[in-house]
């Protein structure tokens, strides 16, 4: 579907950007709708406690040692003597952000495990984007599987890199593994979400010198590499001017492991072995991924939403039994739980209750509850449009969607439509006459396009995420 532009019944009258890799499919009948709410039979209840031990160090195969924080279900204080299955998250933005959703699933009888990877905060090592996760993921759910406090049941939690933690752990066919939700997941980065068919994605250079570089890196916990290195981000704009990045001319020097990463990743075009073995490419590795239920988890405009709906749901419900499930709603990255996208207004159906959604799927597969959640559609996907393009309180552009049960990805009754720029500007199906007059178009890479909206994440102040008005204006930087 990569590279069409297609139709989309009932567009408000205002220009957003869309997701085009998956309209085609959207804009089809409207079988199988449904509103979408996640009832349950049979529903852990919040009968527990918690207490938690902070720091525990994990030692890998390689003697390395990874901060790990456990919080378990306590009665008065104390925790409670018994097996319970894990929920665990493996990731690279403070291990202690963990402690929102296991404030949800603790008391209703899970132990949740949160680990800073390897190089990052309190975690020993170099950091390498997921190239350790496939053995350190690996040897941690080995020893959580071996404490007392677990039953042999883990599931996992996460989005964007943390998403790919969890691949990397089905790639390493990690035991007592058990089911995985991939939230808006890295993956198959030599494809798209670093490298897109080739191009590199600026929001990376933003990532390193405003995300990862100034917090959590090892360097930044000297105080005083880390007032350097905040000033990062608001200069990301300048540094993208002056590309190519050349090693030792910037602060990134202060961070070598992070600088060296970024100047290999913007040398590598081609999905060449660099990013097959990075760590979490998933259609590269479907013999090893562990077959094991997954819940798969993405947005139309999210950064990732290409290979979590038309490469990683495709592959693997094709070479897993699993059963492997989909859900994509119109959202941005990490957006489960908003109705919204940039300038574009869905409805409140559009956000779902995300708790309740995985707290189903874990009782399922890692307690044994009938809840019926896999006799449900395999494929869930909200199509936006049907609005009636009022402005909303907010400022945004009512858009409206509904919820629809699918049985398949892509739709086999999908109907792509070719569309013609025309020499007055306009677009349509009606492909120009020989002779007409035409129109043209220079690109100058000194003075780029930019990007206004669409399917990014990470992006600082070099861009904006999702649907947004076309018409370029003095405050889009360019």
């Amino acid at each position: 579907l990569a590279g069409k532009i297609f139709h989309m019944s009932h567009n408000p009258r205002r220009m957003l950007t869309i997701a085009t890799v998956f309209v085609a499919a959207l804009s089809v009948g409207a079988a199988f709708r449904s509103p979408v709410h996640f009832a349950q039979t049979t529903a852990s209840e919040p009968r527990y406690e918690i207490v938690v031990s902070k720091g525990v160090m994990v030692t890998m195969r390689d003697g390395v040692r990874l901060a790990t924080d456990v919080y378990r279900p306590a009665v008065n204080g104390n925790p409670v003597p018994g097996k319970f299955p894990v929920i665990l998250e493996r990731t690279p933005y403070n291990k202690n952000g963990i402690e929102g959703w296991a404030r949800y699933f603790v008391p209703r009888g899970y132990v949740a495990v949160g680990q800073d990877v390897r190089g990052r905060y309190a975690s020993d090592g170099a950091w390498r984007p997921h190239r350790d996760d496939v053995n350190d993921g690996f040897d941690t759910a080995k020893w959580i599987g071996e404490q007392a406090w677990c039953d042999g049941n883990i599931g996992t939690v996460g989005g964007s890199y943390t998403g790919g933690t969890q691949h990397a752990l089905a790639i390493s066919n990690s035991p007592y593994l058990k089911t995985m939700i991939p939230v808006d997941a890295m993956s198959d980065y030599g494809r798209y979400g670093i490298r897109h068919n080739g191009a590199f994605e600026l929001r990376w250079l933003n990532w390193i010198l405003n995300v990862g570089g100034p917090e959590g890196s090892r360097p930044s916990r000297d105080p005083a590499v880390r007032e350097i290195l905040q000033k990062l981000g608001g200069q990301v704009r300048e540094y993208a001017k002056g590309l190519p990045l050349r090693r030792g001319t910037t602060p990134l020097r202060l961070i070598p492991d992070y600088e060296a990463w970024l100047v290999e990743a913007m040398s590598h075009g081609d999905n060449d072995d660099f990013w097959k073995n990075m760590g979490a490419s998933v259609v590269d590795h479907i013999p090893e991924y562990k077959d094991i239920p997954v819940y798969l988890v993405g947005g139309w405009y999210d950064s990732w939403g290409a290979q979590t709906a038309n490469l990683n749901f495709v592959e693997l419900s094709k070479a897993k039994k699993g059963p492997i499930r989909l859900i994509m709603g119109p959202w941005t990255h990490g957006g489960q739980q908003q109705s919204f996208s940039g300038d574009a207004e869905f409805g409140p159906d559009a956000a779902i209750d995300f708790n309740a959604l995985r707290l189903r799927w874990f009782d399922r597969w890692l307690k044994g509850f009938d809840n019926e959640i896999e006799r449900k559609a395999p494929v869930r996907i909200f199509v936006m449009g049907g609005g009636d393009a009022h402005k909303t309180a907010e400022g945004r552009i009512f858009v409206g969607g509904d919820w629809r049960d699918e049985h398949e990805w892509p739709l086999a009754r999908a109907r792509v439509t070719p569309y013609y720029l025309h020499a007055d500007g306009s677009l349509g199906d009606t492909k120009p006459s020989e002779g007409t007059a035409s129109t043209h178009y220079l690109f100058d890479p000194r003075h780029p396009v930019p990007t206004i909206g669409g399917n990014v994440s990470s992006e600082g102040i070099l861009m904006s995420r999702g649907a947004a008005d076309q018409r370029c204006r003095a405050d889009w930087w360019s």
